[in-house]
């Protein structure tokens, strides 16, 4: 498959300095950051959410579903995630899926997370990027995974695909990843905190065209 600049960014690669991209690029990605926080020690560009569509935020819906409650169920075309809750609801959340030739569906659960995590391409990747280093450090400003990654396993086995953070927060809404489903930061850390070790995970191609429409949405803190 070719290289792509998506591809690059998502290696969190050193080649911003070196005239690859042009400048109102890194003006457009920069917009989308506001400020710094603090997490476990380490400092990172929070969301500038006023750049983003209300329907990627996070949000209260309602919801019907025969999950259990604490599933969590991605919606690949629509580009949402969801955590089934109580009373036919369910938090909403916005998120970056594969793009065509990385999609994929089917039942998992969460057997491994990680707080600012190591990340370390796959060997497909690398032989397409040859360039892209071994590893990446956790809490590096060029890892990809952002400060939380969520592992899906089958039957005991990894994946290879995770629920993590972004370095490009315009990819949300978007067929953007390797396979991988992309979160802001800030609900991906969200997350985190909702999902236990043997959370239950369903991907779909699509579950949104059967949802019931509602004229309002409750925001998550």
């Amino acid at each position: 498959m070719e290289s792509t600049r998506r591809d690059i960014l998502l290696g969190g690669l050193a080649l911003l300095g070196a005239g690859t991209f042009h400048k109102p690029v890194f003006a457009a990605a920069a917009s989308y950051f506001a400020g710094t926080a603090i997490d476990n020690g380490v400092t990172f560009r929070t969301t500038n959410f006023a750049r983003i569509d209300k329907q990627w935020r996070r949000q209260v819906v309602k919801y019907f579903s025969t999950e259990p409650i604490g599933t969590v169920v991605v919606d690949t075309r629509h580009h949402f995630l969801y955590v089934i809750m109580e009373n036919k609801t369910a938090i909403r959340y916005g998120v970056g899926v594969g793009r065509d030739g990385f999609k994929w569906f089917g039942r998992a659960t969460i057997d491994q997370k990680s707080l600012w995590p190591r990340w370390t391409p796959p060997s497909d990747m690398r032989k397409r990027h040859p360039e892209l280093p071994e590893f990446v450090d956790g809490g590096s400003p060029k890892n990809p995974l952002g400060p939380r990654a969520m592992y899906l396993h089958r039957d005991g086995v990894d994946t290879g695909y995770r629920f993590h953070g972004t370095l490009e927060p315009g990819s949300i809404g978007k067929d953007a990843s390797s396979g991988c489903i992309r979160m802001f930061n800030e609900d991906a850390i969200d997350l985190y905190q909702r999902c236990p070790i043997g959370t239950a995970v369903q991907v779909l191609p699509h579950i949104a065209d059967q949802a019931p429409q509602v004229s309002e949405v409750t925001p998550v803190e």
